[in-house]
């Protein structure tokens, strides 16, 4: 793609050199001002779809965006509340407290309602939130709640009631090129400047599905070669200029939850290549080797079982070796039992032997023990037949014998079924 037909003179240089220095940041000047200019989200924008038609039918709810970052939240938030012509507020939980939010809603009590855009709403406390309940429930402020987290886990349920949540999605391919080509054509200074875009991959790899990064490292790119006559922009110059790129990865968030689950089902689903990719993820991220190799101990015995009665022996060694190694040699260790726990047979009988037991428990909660399996350690239990008529196994050939070992009510109830793999068949 070339932007501009002809190489730039040194005072055309130094022009942009000085655009560069006083203008807003690109993602900011090339701000939606419409849901039709926003790229991606279709889902919620596209027509007869729910934001649309609030915005349209001029009944807009509260509402609450979960999404990652760089996709579009604040944008939404502006251009709802240009649409609807309310005054707008914003507000950011990082640095504000109740004492903003009580001046917004005496605010909207005097001078009509107000659109609130609450960005990381999730970082109010419980206290924090509640402030909003009465004014959200009267309509005097139409709150827009921005977070990356799980809002089941971090907005309070009676908030979380009185909005409604939509989840924006990740830039796909095809809209973080859209963006590149909105970006270069109609950007009032990388629309004039001789731009030679030759690829793309590494700009939209190196964005990570982040809108508000595309554009950074778009214009960082260009900055780079601000005293250059032609720009031009290669997979080579983004990788010269990003060096390393930094994992996404949050110890403590919605990722943590997602990847450690991608990693347990790809060992699960008997698939080691995943469940490595997903190891490595955790790793780059800094996450807790020993959350991890806790994690495996599980799937050891609730996933393979008594399919391979092994398995539950590496992943205890693998835990106890990372206890007492460390990184980053544990990483070794957990690529071995990650392999052989994903390539190992899989049975989940036993797991669901105990599920059905516990079950069982909740129906009947208190069934006696048959006497002839209770203890008898006095003369009087003996006397009242205490373990009368029980019959030692070692006793009988095989070391086996008939007898009832079940409550009376669940004689002839079947918890445990072997499972379908060779050594479960075997019995």
């Amino acid at each position: 793609m070339r932007i501009a037909s002809a190489y730039w003179s040194d005072d055309q240089i130094f022009f942009h050199r000085l655009l560069l220095f006083v203008l807003k940041p690109l993602a900011e000047r090339i701000r939606p001002k419409n849901l039709d200019q926003i790229v991606g989200q279709e889902h919620i924008t596209g027509v007869e779809k729910p934001l649309r038609s609030w915005i349209e039918g001029k009944r807009m709810p509260s509402v609450i965006f979960w999404g990652p970052p760089g996709v579009g939240k604040t944008t939404l938030a502006q251009v709802i509340a240009s649409s609807l012509d309310i005054p707008f507020v914003h507000i950011s939980a990082v640095s504000a407290g109740v004492k903003e939010v009580r001046e917004v809603i005496a605010r909207a009590q005097y001078e009509g309602k107000i659109t609130l855009f609450l960005d990381e709403i999730h970082r109010f406390n419980k206290s924090q939130q509640d402030a909003l309940l009465g004014a959200v429930e009267a309509g005097q402020i139409i709150l827009i709640g921005a977070t990356t987290e799980n809002p089941s886990f971090e907005v309070n349920r009676a908030l979380l009631s009185r909005c409604q949540v939509l989840v924006l999605k990740e830039h796909s391919l095809e809209s973080m090129e859209s963006l590149l080509s909105f970006a270069l054509q109609e950007d009032t200074v990388l629309k004039e400047l001789p731009i030679e875009l030759t690829e793309k991959e590494a700009l939209i790899l190196h964005s990570g599905g982040d809108g508000r990064r595309l554009l950074n490292l778009l214009e960082m790119a260009v900055d780079s070669q601000h005293n250059q006559n032609l720009i031009r922009i290669t997979n080579s110059s983004i990788e010269e200029l990003v060096q390393t790129r930094t994992v996404a990865y949050d110890k403590t968030g919605e990722q943590h939850y997602d990847i450690i689950s991608a990693f347990i089902k790809s060992m699960r689903g008997s698939d080691p290549d995943a469940a490595l990719y997903w190891l490595a993820r955790m790793l780059a991220g800094g996450e807790d080797i020993i959350f991890i190799a806790r994690r495996m101990l599980v799937l050891a015995a609730e996933d393979i079982g008594l399919a391979n009665p092994n398995a539950l022996l590496i992943a205890q060694a693998c835990f106890q070796a990372c206890s007492v190694i460390g990184m980053p040699e544990s990483r070794i260790i957990l690529s071995e039992a990650v392999v052989y726990l994903a390539t190992s047979p899989k049975g989940n009988s036993t797991y669901k032997a105990i599920g059905k037991a516990m079950e069982l428990v909740s129906q009947y909660p208190d069934l006696p023990v048959p006497f002839h399996l209770r203890n008898a350690p006095s003369k009087l239990m003996k006397d009242l037949n205490y373990g009368k008529g029980y019959l030692y196994p070692h006793d009988f050939e095989g070391n086996w014998v008939s007898q009832q070992y079940m409550p009376d009510a669940l004689v002839g109830k079947q918890i445990y079924e072997p499972g379908n793999n060779v050594r479960e068949k075997k019995g």
